[in-house]
């Protein structure tokens, strides 16, 4: 009878962890692209805080889709999350998944990007004007007698993209000798801005640096001014391992370094904040740092 107690204790011990590993609070993160070293980084660091405060983390990939996106956020209002985590697509067409989960009385936590026209708890991202600012100032400062810079943009309407060229344009416009020649968008994407690079070195074969709004649009316009057998100064931003290598090979100047993990990583500590009730801040920086060789 003994026997029979203990091995019925032990089954319902057994069922009690297995009902606590399953009631584990849900958080989902919704990523913008996950083609993307920058953003595969931001979700690792979120999945490691996520695992070390005993959540579960649904991620899924809204592939630069607005349309996608939407669907992702659809998807997982249905399967009872705490804390919506979003890093969206476009600051303004976000406004429409984000209101879904507003109605639906979901915490939403913008990440990198903000989201416009919606009701968002916090924003973690790094000062992206400061940022752009700092790439600027250190352009200028390469620059002592002057030159034509190109700047090439991150995808249109994304609060980085937007910040990033303020603060870069705060620092360089009206520098006598400074004359940006061309500002075109890349979609922050590497093989845009190859080839973006490759046609503006067509107009502008006298350029002298060259601001990209992310390191992988920079790593795509040092292959195009490799090839056109030219020397032109590349900065980068966001300060991925690829951005950082080209830095330490001597392809690129340098990039202005947010901490991608740590955005991921704070998003889920928000998060837990959140779930338990806490008062969080509406807006917290991530600080940034130049890497130059």
């Amino acid at each position: 009878m003994r026997k029979i107690l203990m091995a019925a204790v032990a089954a319902a011990a057994l069922m009690g962890g297995v009902s606590a590993a399953q009631a584990a609070d849900k958080l989902a993160l919704v990523v913008s692209t996950l083609n993307n070293p920058f953003f595969v980084t931001l979700k690792d660091g979120a999945e490691a805080k996520a695992k070390e405060l005993g959540y579960e983390l649904l991620v899924l990939d809204s592939q630069n889709d607005p349309a996608k996106e939407l669907a992702n956020v659809e998807d997982v209002i249905n399967k009872d999350i705490k804390v919506l985590l979003i890093n969206p697509t476009d600051s303004d067409a976000v406004r429409t998944a984000a209101r879904a989960a507003n109605r639906a009385d979901i915490p939403v936590v913008t990440l990198d990007r903000a989201a416009n026209g919606a009701k968002v708890v916090s924003h973690i991202a790094s000062d992206n004007v400061a940022g752009g600012k700092m790439a600027g100032e250190l352009i200028v400062s390469l620059l002592p007698n002057g030159g034509k810079v190109i700047e090439l943009q991150g995808v249109p309407g994304t609060s980085a993209a937007r910040d990033r060229g303020e603060g870069f344009h705060a620092a360089v416009d009206g520098v006598s000798g400074i004359e940006v020649v061309a500002s075109q968008p890349a979609d922050f994407d590497r093989t845009k801005g190859l080839n973006v690079m490759e046609n503006l070195l067509q107009s502008n074969p006298d350029v002298n640096a060259v601001f990209a709004h992310n390191d992988e649009m920079a790593l795509g316009a040092i292959k195009a001014i490799e090839a056109a057998g030219k020397t032109v100064l590349v900065v980068g931003f966001d300060g991925t391992d690829d951005g950082i290598a080209a830095v330490q090979a001597g392809s690129m100047v340098a990039t202005v370094a947010q901490q991608a993990d740590r955005i991921g990583s704070m998003g889920v500590e928000t998060a837990d904040k959140i779930v338990k009730g806490e008062t969080v801040p509406e807006y917290t920086p991530v600080p940034l740092k130049m890497i130059q060789k």
